[in-house]
């Protein structure tokens, strides 16, 4: 499902790899030792950069228009769960986000900060480095601090958002397709 034009771009023998099913749209590039799962989307504009640590990105994740996703050299890969909501004109550097995770819109998760399965950084909000968001909270502000726990309908409709992603890149690619056709 990968269209043209965006940027593939090999560092040295460090080379993406895409699975099939994935979206990279047009203005994303995935730049040296990035891994993206099965059906997750790179939307517009999207940089995701390996040059000195691996990058992984789990199935079904969505990264959206404008995000930055890098590392910290030497010390600190990223790692994206499976089902994870990234907001538009995020900045994920360094850090772990696990399955089901949500950040909002204009986030910043900072080097080694952790975001829990099921768990919520609002948006605008800044995760100063080394924090730890637990499962089914949610936290909000620069610096982020605890808001208050996630209803059980949060926590449910997560997973909803990234599954209504997949169903949109397919859209995107094939509107893209037919255009280049």
């Amino acid at each position: 499902m990968t269209v043209a034009p965006h940027t593939i771009l090999a560092l040295g023998d460090q080379v993406p790899k895409v699975d099939p099913t994935a979206f990279v749209a047009p203005g994303a590039h995935v730049i040296g030792d990035v891994e993206i799962g099965a059906d997750s989307s790179l939307w517009y504009n999207v940089v995701v950069r390996g040059d000195d640590q691996p990058i992984r990105i789990g199935r079904g994740t969505n990264i959206q228009d404008g995000t930055v996703v890098h590392v910290t050299s030497g010390t600190h890969p990223t790692t994206i769960g499976n089902d994870v909501l990234i907001g538009h004109l995020a900045m994920i550097h360094g850090c772990d986000i696990h399955d089901r995770a949500f950040v909002g819109l204009g986030s910043i998760v900072m080097d080694g900060c952790v975001i829990e399965s099921d768990a919520m950084l609002a948006a605008g909000a800044m995760l100063t480095p080394g924090k730890r968001i637990p499962s089914g909270e949610l936290w909000a502000g620069r610096p982020a601090k605890f808001l208050r726990k996630l209803s059980e309908e949060e926590i449910v409709r997560n997973p909803r958002g990234s599954a209504s992603y997949v169903d949109k890149a397919r859209r995107h690619a094939a509107a893209i397709a037919e255009d280049q056709g």
